[in-house]
């Protein structure tokens, strides 16, 4: 069953995103500590969390992965861009592991 990890960077007080550095330098990283192992990947910029509200995240990074094995492969590798992260977020992001049941 395939596997997903989801990292979300919520809009935090104060807290900034750089989506050019992100969608170059950061994904050019992820692809070389982890791409072998991606099986699909989807970035999603915030817009708003509701008709009339502002974005509750900056971003939603899904990436899935044909099954545990090679989840648990990517994250033995992962090191290098959790590392990243600094340089285009300035707030704490957080993580969801789940298997993808449609």
């Amino acid at each position: 069953m395939s596997q997903s990890l989801q990292v979300l960077y919520p809009v935090e007080k104060n807290s900034t995103f750089d989506f050019t550095y992100y969608g170059s330098a950061h994904m050019e990283i992820v692809g070389k500590t982890i791409g072998r192992h991606i099986e699909r990947s989807l970035i999603t910029r915030g817009l708003a969390s509701g008709l009339d509200s502002g974005a509750g995240y900056h971003a939603v990074a899904t990436i899935t992965f044909s099954d545990k094995t090679a989840m648990d492969a990517a994250l033995a590798d992962i090191g290098p861009a959790v590392a990243d992260i600094a340089n285009f977020y300035s707030g704490t992001p957080q993580m969801l592991i789940g298997e993808v049941i449609g």
